[in-house]
């Protein structure tokens, strides 16, 4: 699986992200880091890319697109460190990777993980 870091996450989780055999990259080593979240998703889609995020937006503009592709992972942890990330990733993976190839948003905090198959569409 192929992710896309935005810029809320640390750049530390692509190393834990890569010793699963996925591979990742962050908009900071590709010096994006100011690129609008709407172009984000765009790159994601493009590269065939998971967004890892820690901004609801991206639920919010998926559900619009009406898009099936790219998912989107998002980090609604009190606690952002890496190791933290990372740790709510691998359960994540665990659970939801299936849905994620297919399509889907994935929230997780410290206690749940919710998916939502894409497309969202308005009645839910």
């Amino acid at each position: 699986m192929k992710f896309l870091i935005d810029m809320g996450i640390s750049p530390d989780v692509c190393a834990f992200i890569r010793s699963l055999g996925d591979e990742a990259v962050h908009l900071q080593e590709e010096g994006l880091g100011t690129l609008l979240d709407s172009a984000i998703l765009e790159k994601a889609r493009d590269e065939g890319r998971v967004v890892l995020a820690h901004d609801l937006e991206f639920g919010d503009l998926l559900a619009a697109s009406g898009d099936d592709l790219p998912s989107a992972v998002i980090f609604r942890l009190r606690n952002m460190r890496p190791e933290r990330v990372s740790n709510a990733l691998d359960r994540v993976l665990a659970q939801c990777r299936g849905a994620l190839e297919k399509g889907a948003v994935v929230s997780v905090d410290e206690v749940s993980i919710r998916t939502r198959p894409l497309p969202i569409n308005a009645a839910g």
